[in-house]
């Protein structure tokens, strides 16, 4: 469990990566969500780390169009 101010900061995370992702990609937004939590719970939780890691991991992710 994250303290409310850590996973605002999550929420505006995924939202600032995927804000050129379809809605309708769901296993990508899923996959970059993912991402960034689990980078969260080993103690990453600047922003820019998160950015990163949201980054990396929405260069992976899967995608319908692939």
């Amino acid at each position: 469990m994250f303290y409310p101010a850590t996973t605002a900061l999550l929420r505006a995370v995924l939202s600032e990566v995927c804000k050129s992702v379809s809605r309708r990609e769901i296993g990508a937004r899923t996959h970059v969500a993912s991402k960034i939590l689990e980078a969260a719970t080993k103690g990453e939780v600047s922003l820019d780390e998160l950015r990163q890691v949201g980054r990396d991991a929405l260069s992976r992710a899967p995608t319908m169009w692939r």
